[in-house]
């Protein structure tokens, strides 16, 4: 696949697959174009020519290598992360980030592949020079590549131990947040939608609480998977079980999603009888109506970080682990109102 092959099937011009590919002008062409060719190189598995790429610079191409290097993304929080927007747009932040550095994705693995005892064999023996570990994991992942790779760097919202790389943003941190603010707004009663075990959010959303004074009970928490399908589930859940909850802390927007919706089912308005918060900020939160209050989680810049570190470390430019914390902040829509004392 050349670049102008990949032009004419985008529909753009050389120089604009060019400048979008080495990230020379983030305007060089609109989102949507954009997208379509980091689909067409991601499909055609396109490697850039470094030898051509270097003459056309003027540098001389022994000083550096003319293989690409290849890495491994492993997802180790979600099954399918196409459809989960959060951990799509980590993976493709590190794609673009990695190419444009001349290294690429070869494969991507998900935590189901590593335990079944049929693929773990061959996940073994693949040949990458790093490998990105992509959210909430267990010991077992954990240990199953540092023995394998010497190259290992985790990113997500769930911060680890201190014996490798890691580029994240404070779960923890991010939902003690929302919650504070849901009680600044008044809130006391407050409800939670997401995963309990192993999950600092939770944790984070009983530490809040006792923190402003407030009782935990297990009544307003319902533990379900992050989805829209659980979102959907726990609020109903919550619902049935007559809780005198006026706000919800969702563990990330797509649960908050189907939490809005099963809300709305039962003529619930958001946020004069319940309000409503969560953690990601994904595009699809500033179209819903109400649009979403979420904490804003900076995942593409999550993404370069990631790989830049990872490729740092392959190159020898770190020994030592390295952790790199990213900021987050709120983002205050329409879902998140003062508590309404005639309720």
């Amino acid at each position: 696949m050349t670049l102008k092959e990949i032009a004419a099937e985008a529909g753009v011009s050389i120089s604009t697959v060019s400048r979008v590919i080495n990230q020379k002008n983030t305007k060089a062409a609109s989102k949507d174009v954009q997208d379509r060719i980091w689909e067409i190189v991601r499909r055609t598995n396109y490697i850039p020519n470094s030898m051509a790429r270097n003459l056309k610079l003027g540098k001389d191409a022994a000083y550096e290598d003319i293989e690409p290097k290849s890495i491994a993304c492993i997802f180790a929080r979600t099954d399918n992360a196409i459809s989960d927007p959060f951990f799509s747009q980590l993976a493709k932040s590190i794609e673009q980030e990695s190419f444009r550095n001349n290294y690429f994705v070869k494969y991507s693995f998900s935590a189901i592949d590593i335990n079944n005892p049929r693929t773990s064999k061959s996940i073994s023996d693949i040949q990458v020079d790093g490998v990105v570990i992509l959210g909430r994991y267990d010991k077992q992942l954990l240990k199953f590549f540092t023995s394998h790779y010497q190259n290992v760097v985790y990113t997500g919202l769930n911060p680890g131990g201190d014996k490798y790389d890691q580029v994240v943003c404070d779960g923890y941190e991010a939902a003690m947040t929302a919650i504070t603010y849901l009680t600044k707004l008044g809130h006391k009663n407050i409800g939670y939608i997401g995963e309990q075990t192993n999950e600092i959010r939770f944790s984070a959303y009983k530490d809040a609480l006792s923190k402003q004074g407030l009782t935990f009970k297990q009544a307003n928490a319902a533990n379900v998977k992050l989805s829209s399908e659980g979102g959907y589930t726990g609020a109903n859940i919550l619902l049935d079980r007559n809780t005198d909850i006026t706000a919800i802390f969702c563990a990330n927007d797509k649960t908050a999603i189907g939490a809005m919706h099963a809300l709305k089912e039962r003529n619930l308005r958001i946020p004069s009888d319940i309000s409503i918060i969560s953690i990601d900020d994904i595009d699809t939160a500033q179209y819903l109506s109400p649009m979403l209050t979420t904490v804003h989680i900076p995942v593409e810049d999550l993404g370069k970080m990631t790989a830049k570190i990872l490729i740092d470390r392959i190159c020898g430019g770190h020994k030592l682990p390295m952790k790199t914390v990213l900021p987050f902040y709120i983002v205050k829509r329409e879902s998140c109102g003062k508590l309404n004392l005639s309720r």
